[in-house]
């Protein structure tokens, strides 16, 4: 991979990761709007906008992925476990299981390493794997300390895991696929609209802001999703892993000064376990400790960098 593919994989991948990361602040404002209905509608804005630009781009490519049965079948595996993903951690943070959501978003970045490791054969070197292990014994502190089973958790790392290695080996391009996925999701968002959701008529007594504020769902929903799938066909599976390690920090820092919520001292631990597994990592990419090449390059994971030739 080439250096500057890999740049431009890390800065999609960190903007990403920076927006669903402050993105608590958005869904703060629509804390008076039912859970399910803004799935519902999250999934329809989404379909609406993305379509729209493509159809203008006169891009109808996303609309022929049933022709090709393996892309098919990626797209609609994509399209259920980014819907599922999102479904539960709507439920989850309305049910007052946050805690439990947000230690998916921290195991999540294990899932990435070890998905890399098994189906791209991606390799570690030595201060990765002490990264690695730093990262995953704050996870175990934190479920410890958190004293049950965290099956939430669990569930939206594994189902934001498998989105992310099925978004690796799609075909088409990071808004063709996002076209395709909400356009699949959305005869179940229609039938989970009409039959499991309630009445919609509340809507139409929350203030003018929030109603703006909720049409823009579809936007703040595709915006991170776009740079996601542009960044993670650029980089190997386990530097997106550590990445996301990002989003849920982001949201502990706005949880504890902007909303003022309480930060335990295990939570405290767990913080700086995670974050001086980062700097591990980021350190290791930088020294970029590997095999050399016979043609003058040097690997570290999947990345190759060009030697400087004098």
């Amino acid at each position: 991979m080439q250096k500057s593919s890999f740049n431009a994989g890390v800065l999609y991948m960190f903007f990403a990761y920076f927006l669903w990361g402050i993105f608590p602040l958005y869904w703060k404002l629509l804390s008076d709007v039912d859970p399910m209905h803004i799935l519902v509608f999250r999934i329809i804005l989404s379909l609406v906008l993305v379509g729209s630009i493509l159809l203008i781009l006169k891009n109808y490519n996303w609309l022929k992925f049933f022709k090709d049965r393996r892309e098919c079948l990626l797209i609609i595996l994509a399209s259920l476990t980014i819907s599922s993903n999102w479904g539960l951690y709507i439920w989850s943070v309305n049910s007052g299981y946050t805690i439990e959501a947000a230690l998916g978003y921290y195991i999540n970045p294990l899932i990435s390493v070890v998905f890399g490791l098994l189906f791209y054969k991606e390799k570690i070197n030595f201060l990765q794997t002490i990264a690695f292990f730093l990262a995953i014994a704050g996870v175990l502190v934190l479920t410890i300390l958190s004293g049950s089973l965290p099956w939430i958790s669990l569930c939206l790392s594994l189902s934001f895991g498998i989105y992310g290695l099925i978004k690796k080996t799609i075909k088409l391009s990071a808004l063709e696929s996002l076209g395709s996925e909400t356009l699949i999701a959305l005869p179940f968002s229609l039938i989970l609209l009409t039959f499991f959701t309630g009445e919609l008529s509340y809507l139409k007594a929350l203030p003018l802001p929030t109603l703006i504020i909720f049409l823009f769902c579809g936007a703040v929903t595709t915006l991170p999703l776009y740079l996601f799938a542009k960044g993670v066909k650029l980089l190997p599976l386990s530097t997106v892993g550590f990445m996301q390690f990002l989003s849920p920090t982001l949201t502990f820092l706005t949880g504890i000064f902007i909303f003022k919520e309480s930060f335990s001292a295990h939570n405290l631990i767990v913080f700086i376990i995670i974050w001086t597994a980062v700097v591990v990592y980021i350190i290791s990419l930088r020294r970029l400790p590997g095999n050399f090449r016979t043609d003058g390059s040097r690997q570290s994971g999947s990345l190759e960098v060009p030697q400087k030739k004098d």
